[in-house]
C-alpha cells in the first residue's frame, strides 16, 4: 500500500507524464523497496501452514539458513538460504528464478545464479523417484557457479527437513534480510 502523502500521478499515458508525476513514481518505488523486507518476511512466515512436508516450509527455510549461518557463510548467502523457497507457492515450477529475479538488485551474480538454478540441482536428490533425470544439473557443469549450487543444495537445502534440527528463530534472520535488501545497489548493466 502506498502512502497518500507522497502525492498522485495524473497522466492517462506515461508519455504524457510530467516531471512531477515521475517524481511521485520515484517516491512510490522507493516506498515499495522500503517495504520489500517486510513483504518477503511475511511471505516466508506464511509458509508455516504447509504441513505436507516432514516439516513446514518455514521450518525448512529456517533450517537451511541456520545451517549456513552456523557454517559461517556471509550474510547475503544466509539470506538467500532463508528466502530460496519463498516463491514456491506462486511459481512451483520456477520458484528459484522468481526469487532470484526479486533479489537480483541486492545480491551477487553467484548467489543470483545459485537461486535461479537450485530447483534443477535439487532434482539430483529425488529425480529418480519421479522419473526425472537426476543429472539435469550436468548441463551447467561449465558454469563458474556450478559447485556453489551443488554445495547449497547438498549442505543446506536437501537436508533441511529434519524435525529434530534446532533452528534459529526468524527473528535471528530478519535484521539480515533488512540489511541485504536495503544496501545500495545499481541496476544490472548500469
Amino acid at each position: 500500500m502506498t502512502d497518500n502523502r507522497i502525492g498522485k500521478m495524473h497522466f492517462r499515458r506515461m508519455d504524457e507524464g510530467s516531471r512531477a508525476d515521475f517524481k511521485v513514481m520515484q517516491r512510490v518505488h522507493e516506498q515499495h523497496l522500503a517495504n520489500l523486507p517486510d513483504l518477503l518476511l511475511g511471505m516466508l512466515n506464511s509458509l508455516n501452514a504447509d504441513d505436507a512436508y516432514p516439516v513446514d516450509r518455514l521450518t525448512h527455510s529456517l533450517q537451511a539458513a541456520t545451517r549456513a549461518y552456523r557454517d559461517g557463510k556471509d550474510e547475503e548467502y544466509v539470506v538467500c538460504c532463508l528466502l530460496h523457497d519463498v516463491c514456491e507457492s506462486l511459481a512451483p515450477f520456477n520458484h528459484g528464478e522468481v526469487i532470484a529475479a526479486i533479489l537480483r538488485p541486492f545480491i551477487s551474480e553467484a548467489n543470483h545464479w545459485m537461486l535461479a538454478k537450485h530447483g534443477i540441482f535439487q532434482t539430483y536428490f529425488y529425480g529418480e523417484q519421479l522419473g526425472i533425470d537426476k543429472n539435469q544439473r550436468e548441463q551447467y557443469r561449465s558454469s563458474l557457479h556450478y559447485e556453489r549450487t551443488v554445495e547449497f543444495t547438498a549442505r543446506y537445502d536437501e537436508v533441511s527437513f529434519d524435525r529434530d534440527y534446532p533452528s534459529e528463530p526468524l527473528a535471528t534472520f530478519a535484521p539480515m534480510v533488512r540489511r541485504v535488501l536495503t544496501k545500495q545497489w545499481s541496476p544490472p548493466g548500469a
